[in-house]
């Protein structure tokens, strides 16, 4: 019986399945996206999820932890060009994200031997998805009451004396048309003077 084992060995040895993982999660790191099987794309997805959350908690930390969450990520990625991009361009980019960086999309099954294909991406960077979707604010909640404040009620105040002198400036405009209308009735004029 195989109760409460979780890990999928991928029909590989322990050595192999982790530098398969490293391997494909370097190139998902690089790229994006990749197409994978469905198995290996929910065993990456496993793998690389907390690689990424250690990232991103580098911002929030000091010198040491980060230091220290680069080295547990260079052992599990084991290329430091593919650490660098993932404590840089990606960990900015999920930076607001709490978790869920990774999506799995079925393609299908392959030709050759009828495997499920899938496409794991990094949800942030797919612009497709992304592009309806408004950026969320990054406003603090608060229970209180809505007190304005001093300054916002004279604002408040200040906008209300400025209406009434648009109202002064509209007798002007309504002078305009008439001084238009004179020129058109001396046009009149000089017409019926020919006749």
């Amino acid at each position: 019986m195989r109760h409460g084992k979780k890990v999928n060995h991928l029909g590989r040895k322990s050595a192999h399945r982790k530098a398969m993982l490293a391997n494909m999660a370097c190139s998902l790191i690089e790229h994006k996206r990749i197409n994978t099987t469905v198995a290996k794309a929910k065993a990456l997805k496993q793998f690389v999820e907390p690689l990424i959350t250690r990232s991103k908690a580098e911002n929030n930390q000091s010198a040491e932890k980060g230091t220290h969450n680069r080295r547990i990520a260079f052992k599990n990625l084991r290329d430091k060009y593919a650490v660098n991009e993932l404590f840089s361009v990606v960990s900015e980019k999920v930076a607001d994200r709490p978790g869920g960086y990774t999506r799995i999309i079925k393609l299908g099954n392959r030709l050759g031997d009828n495997a499920d294909m899938a496409m794991i991406e990094l949800v942030d960077f797919n612009e497709l998805y992304n592009a309806g979707k408004p950026k969320k604010k990054s406003t603090r909640r608060s229970r209180r009451g809505g007190k304005t404040s001093n300054a916002e009620a004279t604002k408040v105040e200040e906008a209300e004396v400025k209406e009434p002198v648009a109202d002064e400036a509209d007798p002007e405009v309504e002078a305009k048309p008439e001084a238009e209308s004179q020129p058109e009735n001396e046009v009149k004029k000089e017409d019926d003077s020919k006749e």
